[in-house]
């Protein structure tokens, strides 16, 4: 940024950045029913038990009819009548259960005559399932480019192949972190990201910690993106902050950070990078509640925004302090795929999490050339 006169609030150890970044921008553009069931079996196969045992026969011809019903019903045999003559139904352990008392007026195999049954086709094995088709075919490449019914104003990311594995765009306002180790494009990311709504006459605001304000402009023209007349314009903010002057005044940051947004106008917003943001907070718990309260903020503004972030060492699924992936409503992971037989090293990105919004659970490859970030969303890694 612009270095001006030294002022009090310089002396003090801010800088009053809100002005400043107007300024440029004027300057350059049920279990109980189980329970009963089971009771309402064992007081039948009772009350069976108590009918079919004999009671003192008179004779010999008696007992030996008795006997031979109690051994017909013990090998699973259907008795016609009880110990007393009459007429019964009997279920498969021998115990007799009164017509209209049961529990199942008929067999299983009978209640199964009248169920619809799903076809299996001729080619069907014996057990009906072997050589079903379930259509998963192609199951593991969605449409995606079918419209989504959704209440939620939705927005595209401007990201070729990307977008087609997001049913219906992101939802507006959301915060979004592009996460990833170095060189995996998060800064052309967000540029992208801003490109494609101010081609659409959106007006935007990128904020970096890492560039100067020039360096952005001139690396994003490059990519054909027209940053130098969007800025003379007056729809693009490029504010460049210094990330110890941007950690000393965050209180006025934050504050004034949605009036920023409100006057300009903006509805995308990047930040590049919050990293930097977090390391100027050694103690983990006030790291925490700042980034915390910046987020908040940038909800409040009422912008889509877009964060960068360095991914951890240890995996990339995580961001280097593992905070801000919490906070965010979106998570891209930007990462190198090296194969163990050392063939060439891909880029490859993979959708986190979107709140709101259906999407695409793949790692598909992309590559970053001289127009941006480009997804292969039909293609595999390898």
């Amino acid at each position: 940024m612009p270095v001006s006169d030294e002022s009090d609030a310089e002396r003090d150890g801010t800088e009053d950045w809100f002005e400043r970044a107007l300024a440029d921008s004027d300057d350059a553009p049920t279990e109980s029913g189980d329970d009963a069931a089971a009771e309402s079996r064992d007081d039948a196969a009772t009350e069976s038990e108590a009918d079919a045992t004999p009671a003192e026969p008179s004779d010999a011809a008696s007992v030996a009819d008795e006997w031979e019903m109690l051994e017909g019903a013990a090998d699973g045999e259907t008795s016609d009548h009880d110990a007393d003559g009459e007429a019964t139904d009997s279920d498969d352990e021998g115990g007799a259960i009164d017509e209209g008392d049961g529990l199942f007026d008929d067999d299983f195999g009978a209640a199964l005559e009248g169920a619809d049954m799903p076809s299996v086709g001729d080619d069907a094995g014996p057990d009906g399932f072997s050589d079903v088709d379930f259509g998963l075919e192609g199951a593991d490449e969605p449409d995606f480019d079918e419209a989504v019914d959704s209440e939620l104003p939705r927005l595209d990311l401007g990201i070729d192949g990307l977008d087609r594995m997001i049913q219906g765009g992101v939802p507006e306002r959301s915060l979004i972190v592009a996460m990833g180790s170095a060189g995996t494009g998060k800064t052309t990311f967000g540029l992208q990201f801003l490109a494609h709504g101010l081609a659409n006459g959106e007006k935007a605001v990128f904020i970096t910690l890492e560039e100067s304000r020039e360096r952005v402009i001139n690396s994003a023209t490059e990519k054909g993106y027209a940053f130098d007349e969007y800025v003379a314009e007056d729809r693009l903010a490029v504010v460049d902050v210094d990330p110890i002057e941007m950690a000393n005044s965050l209180t006025s940051i934050k504050n004034e950070l949605p009036t920023l947004v409100e006057e300009f106008d903006a509805s995308r917003l990047v930040l590049d990078s919050v990293s930097l943001l977090e390391m100027m907070y050694e103690d983990r718990a006030t790291r925490r509640n700042e980034i915390y309260d910046f987020t908040r903020s940038l909800k409040e503004a009422g912008v889509t925004a877009v964060l960068t972030s360095e991914a951890a060492e240890e995996t990339p699924y995580a961001s280097r302090y593992g905070i801000v992936e919490y906070l965010t409503d979106a998570v891209f992971v930007l990462q190198y795929v090296r194969p163990d037989d050392f063939r060439e090293t891909r880029l490859a990105i993979e959708i986190q999490k979107i709140r709101d919004a259906n999407h695409s659970r793949e790692k598909k490859p992309y590559e970053i050339t001289s127009e941006g970030i480009s997804v292969y969303q039909q293609a595999n890694l390898f």
